[in-house]
């Protein structure tokens, strides 16, 4: 992706969440010239991947197969001086725009409909050696239990929100307009934790055409 996409990308973010009257916190918005200055008493927001995930998924087309994120709080799996054992990310997705299939082999979310459109997810649970299962699905939709079959979608309207289990293969997009996600979950490292489906790109590879806005959470400096 070529960096002034991203950086389109964020602008157009940060319109929409106001216009949902959602307020990012402060880092959201530091430039990289301020993160060149922050200390050690920030290495959290380093550690972690606090703030800004934007990718593709390797397919070259954003619009179409994309999603923007930003984690607001998150743990660790690998460093016991980061307690908290949740996570929580906001996530926008485009009008028809997928988010293709995986599971978590850790994580367990729960995907909340903040506005905008409706969210669609098809799900499949997996079998043993990953792949798409033919047994029904269980569903947990702010407490009430049903299941679906395989490769059904579950609706989720504003204000509604889907429980995804460990192993729960799902494929998200939005109907109706832009859509404001909120997601809750256990410690997230999207590093590790993620298996799609078909081979795809998690981080993209960007194309320096101008300068970035704000720092990609996988892009802060090393502290000074």
């Amino acid at each position: 992706m070529k960096r002034s996409e991203l950086n389109q990308i964020m602008k157009d973010a940060v319109e929409f969440i106001n216009s949902m009257k959602f307020k990012l916190p402060p880092f959201a918005f530091w430039s990289p010239e301020e993160w060149a200055e922050k200390g050690h008493d920030y290495d959290e927001i380093r550690d972690n991947m606090l703030g800004w995930d934007i990718t593709d998924f390797g397919s070259g087309d954003y619009e179409k197969i994309g999603l923007l994120m930003f984690t607001i709080r998150n743990g660790n799996f690998n460093d016991s001086k980061y307690i908290k054992p949740y996570a929580e990310k906001l996530l926008i997705v485009e009008d028809g725009q997928v988010t293709p299939y995986h599971f978590h082999w850790s994580k367990m979310e729960d995907i909340i409909n903040r506005g905008g459109g409706d969210l669609i997810v098809r799900v499949y649970n997996s079998t043993e050696d990953e792949q798409f299962a033919d047994t029904d699905v269980d569903i947990y939709m702010d407490g009430r239990h049903f299941t679906v079959k395989a490769g059904d979608t579950v609706r989720i309207k504003p204000g509604e929100s889907i429980s995804i289990q460990n192993g729960m293969y799902h494929s998200f997009w939005a109907e109706g307009g832009k859509t404001l996600l909120g997601e809750v979950s256990k410690v997230n490292d999207d590093r590790v934790d993620n298996r799609f489906y078909e081979p795809t790109g998690r981080f993209p590879e960007i194309e320096e055409d101008e300068t970035p806005l704000f720092l990609l959470g996988n892009e802060y400096p090393v502290a000074k």
